[in-house]
């Protein structure tokens, strides 16, 4: 490619870039001083809503995590279960995330769901479940998620599309023969939150940004009057 070429394929990408709108469609209303004291139930009514408002794939999520370096990392993946111990998601421990997560493991969610223009995000540490709830995730799912894990080596160089079919079309037929076969490698995890925000956009730019995070502990109690472990809101700034 030319410099010439080169320029004006730059200049059409910013243009096309520019050229793009958000949230041309009207925005729910969201009242802050509404809003439960923990975050879960408002995630669940969220993503109801985000369902409710035809949302596509909105049970999925990006995942951050850090290498042995510091260096960030992301991706995305879909969403478990959100309950009282967290929020969930699974795969193979000897991913790279997997294994940026045992070497630190923090990590960060991330759900935007623009047909109402609304985000959450979450932040905390990340416990590996136990390996019967890993089994029991593993086998919940469909033939073609089995297959997936059984094919295993995840992040790992391939050689070939040739090589990956060979593995897929064997793996799939072991799925379908042996649906209760385990895949020692894949592993439930859940975030446990200590600070979650959800930010209501608004055409106007006068975006909501609520966010709780829990009290630390006994001196972060007395200081906001609420028992250690329980959850603080507070509103940021657009």
């Amino acid at each position: 490619m030319t410099d010439a070429s080169a320029s004006a394929a730059q200049h059409a990408f910013r243009d096309l870039l520019h050229a793009q709108r958000v949230w041309d469609i009207e925005l729910p209303e969201f009242d802050p001083a509404t809003a439960p004291r923990a975050p879960l139930p408002l995630f669940h009514s969220w993503f109801a809503g985000a369902v409710a408002a035809g949302q596509v794939e909105p049970h999925t999520m990006t995942l951050a995590t850090a290498d042995a370096e510091g260096r960030p990392d992301v991706r995305t993946l879909m969403l478990h279960d959100a309950d009282e111990r967290g929020w969930h998601f699974a795969t193979h421990a000897t991913s790279a995330k997997g294994r940026q997560l045992a070497g630190l493991p923090h990590a960060a969610l991330g759900f935007y769901w623009p047909a109402q223009g609304r985000q959450v995000r979450v932040r905390g540490p990340v416990t590996a479940c136990s390996a019967a709830e890993s089994r029991a995730d593993l086998h919940a799912r469909s033939t073609g998620a089995l297959a997936s894990a059984l094919v295993g080596r995840q992040s790992k160089v391939l050689g070939s599309s040739a090589e990956l079919d060979r593995a897929s079309d064997a793996a799939w037929d072991r799925a379908r023969e042996e649906p209760e076969a385990e895949v020692a490698s894949w592993t439930r995890y859940v975030v446990e939150p200590y600070e979650v925000e959800f930010f209501q956009g608004d055409a106007r730019r006068r975006h909501i940004r609520l966010r709780y995070h829990r009290v630390a502990g006994a001196a972060g109690a007395a200081e906001t009057s609420e028992p250690a472990g329980a959850w603080q809101r507070e509103l940021l700034w657009p």
